[in-house]
């Protein structure tokens, strides 16, 4: 894992990006040179200048369609299927690009030899890649410390995701449990010679996941480890990386209170504001047209007020109204009471179904962020009612609250839209890292994911 602005990356996906960024220039001078002959029609500097723009919409639209998700794919034709995707949407953006500047255009014929070489080329070296992946010998191999939640957790998500970047060798712990007997790796149950055990397995960085520290605490067996040169991490931490999430059910006060993160300051604040109200300016008016056609189709289809408002509790608890398209017939919920939307809900009209997958629904509240009520990125408000309830099921639920809720937010752009306690606080978990570790940067990230899912209208309900 490498960090940049407190946010967590694979080394593996920065090298995939950077490798197959580098491979697409060079199939541009191949391609170049094949179309061409001897002479590649332009001049290097040219060239290279047409070429980061290729690059630069190939690799946008790779990202878009998930392409460097390794879990997401379900097979090698389902690779191919989205290669053909990304670039196909990749030549319509090129072709608009191009009719404002066509002196930026290398040729017609050059994308005839391109595109096949791209997608064949890329085809063969994700297949080896995955192969590397699956033979662990790009991940580092660790041991997990105890036999908690925690560690479980931690064990699965490994285990159901080949590019996390590591391989679980073995679960040491001096308390049995049954759960050990269904997992794939050894358990090991004693902590007597960790360091020279980890050695024997190749392990180089164990997670320390114990239940309860207190009298059960390694402490020379780990300090040897670390003498040796094995990486010891704490659980939690641990976890944060690998999932860019918390586990709310597990973590303490005093982990929280001397972790990293929850930085604020003044100036932080003053510059997220900024960010907000340029944002919802900018975003207003370019969707303006948008806005219009919603408005008229939702007052042709059926009777009651454009817009719906709510009252949702903000920050430090205030309550605001809330604007959204109204999605719904008029007084949905006369009859059932507050509850939350659900899958099939026949109270959603047809434009209703429409606006909420493709979250034009969401696009009034941009009034709420230029007013203040909202942050473009941040946890998702929630009403009154629910919010009591959750605060006495959920730990640490009020903290949501400490920053102001957002139009979209890390658990919108990680996890489908949930209808249940157990949602919400899986949404808790990506909450609390958003507020751990939120900066300009990880914004300009969720705004890129919300991007990518709206286009696919995945987890709108």
């Amino acid at each position: 894992m490498i960090a940049l602005f407190r946010n967590y990356y694979t080394i593996r996906n920065v090298f995939l990006i950077t490798l197959e960024s580098l491979f697409l220039y060079m199939s541009i001078i191949f391609s170049s040179f094949i179309v061409f002959q001897d002479s590649l029609g332009v001049d290097s500097l040219s060239l290279d200048m047409k070429a980061a723009c290729i690059v630069s919409v190939c690799v946008l639209c790779l990202y878009c369609n998930n392409i460097y998700s390794i879990k997401d794919m379900t097979g090698y034709m389902d690779l191919t299927i989205r290669l053909f995707q990304s670039f196909g949407v990749a030549l319509i953006i090129l072709a608009l690009f191009y009719l404002k500047f066509s002196e930026a255009i290398i040729s017609t014929r050059f994308f005839l030899v391109y595109i096949p070489v791209v997608i064949g080329g890329l085809s063969a070296w994700r297949f080896v890649y995955v192969f590397l992946l699956r033979s662990g010998i790009l991940s580092q191999n660790i041991f997990i410390l105890g036999g908690s939640d925690l560690a479980l957790d931690m064990y699965h998500e490994i285990e159901s995701e080949i590019d996390c970047g590591y391989c679980v060798k073995g679960i040491v712990s001096q308390n049995y449990i049954p759960e050990f007997d269904t997992l794939k790796v050894p358990y090991i149950n004693t902590y007597e010679g960790l360091s020279k055990t980890a050695r024997a397995y190749g392990v180089t960085r164990i997670v320390v996941a114990l239940k309860e520290k207190r009298g059960n605490f390694p402490m020379e067996e780990l300090l040897m480890c670390r003498i040796n040169g094995i990486d010891v991490i704490e659980g939690h931490t641990f976890y944060e990386m690998l999932t860019g999430k918390f586990l709310v059910s597990s973590i303490n006060p005093t982990w929280l209170i001397f972790s990293n993160g929850f930085r604020k300051s003044r100036v932080r604040n003053v510059l997220k504001r900024i960010e907000d109200i340029l944002s919802s300016l900018i975003l207003m008016t370019f969707f303006l047209p948008v806005i219009l056609v919603a408005a008229l189709l939702i007052k042709c289809e059926s009777k009651g007020p454009i817009f719906f408002c709510q009252e949702r509790l903000g920050l430090k608890h205030k309550p605001y109204t809330l604007y959204k398209f109204r999605s719904m017939v008029e007084n949905a919920e006369a009859l059932s009471g507050p509850v939350w939307a659900s899958k099939e809900d026949r109270r959603i009209t047809r434009v209703g179904s429409f606006i909420r997958k493709w979250r034009v629904d969401e696009l009034p509240q941009l009034f709420n962020v230029l007013k203040g009520d909202m942050s473009l990125v941040g946890p998702r408000p929630e009403r009154e009612y629910f919010v009591k309830d959750l605060e006495v099921k959920i730990p640490y639920y009020e903290e949501r609250f400490i920053v102001r809720p957002g139009v979209t937010g890390w658990a919108q752009v990680r996890y489908e839209y949930g209808d249940s306690v157990e949602d919400a606080m899986e949404k808790l978990n990506y909450d609390l890292f958003y507020i751990k570790n939120m900066s300009i940067f990880m914004d300009i990230v969720i705004v890129f994911r919300t991007i990518r899912t709206v286009l696919f209208g995945v987890g709108a309900r």
